[in-house]
């Protein structure tokens, strides 16, 4: 092989190396994001800054305690809006009660300007702290939260679940609860203050004049309750509101 054959050999070789260098490096570099001039539209993404607004927007009206958490049911991009605005949705119409899947009715807006109405389809999750039995627990136990624990619950699932604001001494056991349970409203019933056949004492109350009398329960009643009760001399029966241990109260 010849000298002039032989440099137009490794000349080809070399350049081939630097054409497969120069594809690989094209390859490698990442994909850079569409830049949209400004003055053009573009359609943007439903990402978690807006669900968490929509959220916000659910919970203020249903007047909810916890954690609103929503997700979507399907993939969903807001309509083309102009560059450089910032996009809301604002929740036109709501569902008649929160649920765990809910069609939202909204209108869009970009620069406070309202531009188009969308629905949109949503899971959602309610998250909060609710009482849960740590031990078995028994009928006519008066509800005591040092015997119960907290857990996380979706109260949208659980619609029922005792959340953990209700802590006071007013309630018992109306049936028996397993251990590990979460305890529901309906495992629980005031504690009755006023008992039927006890003898108790009604403060009856007109204006700036007030009168006490004794009289019989005829029927048990917790805090609030509006019981039955029998004056024992007159045996005149009246309803009086249960106000505390053994005591009743009438206004005129």
């Amino acid at each position: 092989m010849n000298r002039s054959r032989f440099s137009f050999l490794l000349f080809a070789a070399l350049w081939s190396a630097a054409g497969a260098a120069s594809r690989a490096g094209a390859q490698s570099e990442p994909a850079r994001p569409a830049v949209v001039p400004p003055g053009e539209a573009a359609a943007i993404v439903l990402d978690d800054a807006t669900l968490t607004d929509l959220a916000r927007q659910l919970t203020d009206h249903f007047h909810l305690t916890g954690e609103l958490q929503l997700d979507l049911v399907r993939a969903w991009s807001l309509p083309s809006i102009p560059a450089g605005t910032s996009p809301r949705l604002v929740i036109t119409e709501f569902t008649s009660a929160p649920a765990s899947s809910m069609l939202v009715r909204c209108r869009l807006e970009a620069g406070g300007a309202p531009l188009s109405s969308c629905s949109i389809a949503v899971h959602a999750q309610l998250w909060a702290d609710a009482w849960v039995a740590r031990e078995p627990l028994d009928i006519g136990q008066i509800f005591e939260p040092a015997q119960l624990e907290l857990r996380r619950t979706d109260l949208l699932r659980e619609r029922d679940a005792l959340p953990a604001s209700v802590s006071d001494h007013e309630y018992v056991l109306a049936r028996n609860v397993p251990a590990g349970r979460v305890l529901v409203w309906r495992d629980l019933t005031r504690r009755p203050l006023v008992r039927k056949g006890e003898t108790v004492e009604v403060c009856a109350i007109e204006g700036s004049l007030t009168v006490t009398l004794k009289a019989l329960a005829t029927q048990n009643g917790g805090r609030g309750d509006t019981v039955l009760v029998r004056n024992q001399d007159s045996k005149r029966e009246f309803t009086a509101v249960v106000v505390d241990e053994n005591r009743v109260q009438v206004r005129f």
